[in-house]
């Protein structure tokens, strides 16, 4: 902490002070050259309000990882708008003086949103921010997390079974409701402004096409080995019991008749990519229908001579705009995570869980094995060290954990490929498509779910059944429908084909809901893996960025 005199000439050892703060923060001069003129200009007007014979207080405070610079000074409070005009008849001292407040409102108004004033007991305080953490949205998800897994565990003891059903209905589920509806809303317009943005920055088709070819290599070539990776962590651990074919509740016969009438196919799923109309696949969140119209668009944009760079203007303004919403919306992810999984511990039962812990610890097994794999990616095709990928992308990871959709976390891989320094052209396109061909949580949900049920009933599976099943899990993955609760629906189309009674879904769907907060933390996982690897083979990876903080 340092304190000055009221004195102007005291702004220049305050500055001194600063300087010296921000290079042990180990900032280079372009980023605290801002928050050093804020905070002269503040000082400025706190002595001007301040008693001639006060003192000043500046002290930098740092919280998880957030610093803050604040000063305070004695006096009355003040308007710091005041300085915004300048009236017409001054004298040209007055008038000098008149610019000097002007542009001092302008500097102030430039960074309204970093600094905090406020005036208490005779005394005005400002807090400037120096240094956001990008880690709070993680530490405070974080704590949301551990707060409602213990809060859920009490609740759970204290409340009976009425109120625990009160409380979730009137109070935790809608929460969970709005915050995904929010999320849901804007998903369609942040997928299409994205890919449509990010195709017009393609000087050619050619490009374009060896870009898109790339994405859906890596893909495909990710899936497959997601599912030899279910199979393989299997094949050591090989959880289930016939014992639990008792625990048989007819729990998933609304699932069942879903997944009868539900046909999934490689064929229906490229028929169905062209929409009849505009604007109903952005009612129906089909995504890649949605991804279809974006990709016309896209490449449209680039051919209609006059228009187009108007038009690339107006796309990339509107996918500010929803990337820019969906910040705003991200503000409330603790509070959703905390009524979320309060919810879920609250109404999940324990004798659910040591049930099935065999083949829940498995499955969470074989994701942290796919995500090395990611990481083997990184370093073998991508020739990059895979530890900043994997450091930067885990705030990523939780967030998306707690919002158990592939969908819903679109906007959040957006973002963290951009902090690895993969640009946009690559992101934006690469991760819509992503999370709707690139389910290799899903996959390796399938393998270990299918044989861990295939094993409790006594279903001996040959070679040809594995194959069989192989391919089923990959056209599943694929065509996924765009439904609630398409994993057990795709694993119910599964059991059936593997002749396993599509009723031993109900001993895995008290679960489901854990196990899809697993699933889209590692599907967003490949998603980003996928663009950084495409990214620096196309030698489009801002290298520096990505080995930096």
């Amino acid at each position: 902490m340092m304190k000055i005199q009221n004195n102007r000439s005291e702004i220049e050892r305050a500055l001194d002070y600063m300087e010296e703060e921000f290079q042990n923060l180990k900032m280079n001069r372009r980023e605290y050259t801002t928050v050093m003129l804020t905070a002269e200009e503040f000082l400025v007007c706190l002595m001007d309000h301040a008693p001639r014979d006060a003192e000043l207080e500046l002290a930098f405070r740092r919280r998880f990882g957030t610093v803050t610079l604040s000063i305070t000074a004695p006096g009355e409070e003040f308007d710091l708008t005041e300085y915004q005009t300048i009236p017409g008849d001054m004298n040209s001292d007055e008038l000098d003086e008149g610019m000097e407040n002007a542009i001092r409102n302008l500097i102030l108004r430039a960074r309204s949103d970093s600094f905090r004033y406020k005036n208490q007991a005779h005394r005005n305080y400002i807090q400037i921010v120096v240094k956001r953490s990008e880690r709070m949205q993680l530490y405070l998800t974080l704590g949301a997390l551990l707060l409602s897994i213990l809060l859920g565990m009490v609740l759970k003891t204290v409340l009976p079974e009425q109120a625990q059903d009160t409380l979730n209905t009137c109070l935790l589920s809608p929460v969970k409701t709005m915050f995904l509806n929010a999320l849901k809303m804007i998903i369609g317009p942040v997928v299409f402004f994205s890919i449509v943005s990010c195709l017009s920055q393609f000087e050619s088709l050619y490009d374009l096409g060896k870009v898109g070819a790339k994405v859906m290599g890596m893909y495909l070539f990710t899936t497959v080995l997601a599912i030899l990776v279910g199979f393989g962590v299997f094949a050591v651990f090989s959880p289930g019991s016939p014992l639990l074919a008792d625990l048989v509740t007819d729990a998933a016969d609304a699932t069942i008749a879903t997944a009868s009438a539900t046909e999934v196919s490689i064929l229906d799923t490229i028929i169905n990519i062209v929409p009849s109309n505009f604007v109903q696949p952005f009612l129906d969140a089909d995504m890649l229908q949605i991804i279809f119209m974006a990709v016309l668009c896209g490449i449209a944009v680039g051919l209609i001579g006059d228009y187009s760079k108007t038009l690339k203007h107006f796309f990339e303004a509107c996918n500010e705009l929803f990337l820019k919403i969906t910040t705003m919306i991200v503000k409330v992810i603790p509070l959703a995570v905390l009524c979320s999984m309060t919810s879920l511990v609250m109404t999940t039962g324990n004798d659910t869980l040591l049930a099935i812990a065999g083949f829940f610890g498995t499955f969470v097994v074989a994701l942290a094995a796919m995500v090395c794999i990611y990481a083997l990616l990184v370093l073998v095709i991508g020739r990059l060290n895979p530890l900043p990928f994997l450091k930067k992308h885990a705030p990523v990871m939780l967030t998306n954990f707690s919002l158990g959709s592939s969908n819903a976390a679109m906007p959040f891989n957006i973002n963290s490929c951009r902090n690895l320094g993969i640009p946009s052209k690559i992101c934006s396109f690469s991760i819509p498509l992503g999370a709707t061909i690139n389910m290799d949580g899903s996959c390796i949900y399938m393998a270990v779910a299918g044989l861990f049920l295939a094993k409790v009933f006594g279903v001996e599976l040959d070679g040809s059944a594995i194959f069989s099943m192989i391919f089923s899990i990959f056209v599943l993955s694929v065509g996924a429908p765009g439904i609630p609760g398409s994993g057990l629906v795709c694993l119910s189309v599964l059991l059936v084909q593997m002749g396993v009674p599509a009723e031993a879904l109900s001993l895995v769907m008290g679960i489901d809901s854990i196990l899809g907060m697993f699933r889209v933390a590692v599907n967003s996982t490949g998603d980003v893996a996928v663009s950084l690897i495409v990214a620096k083979t196309e030698k489009l990876l801002d290298v520096e960025k990505y080995r930096g903080d």
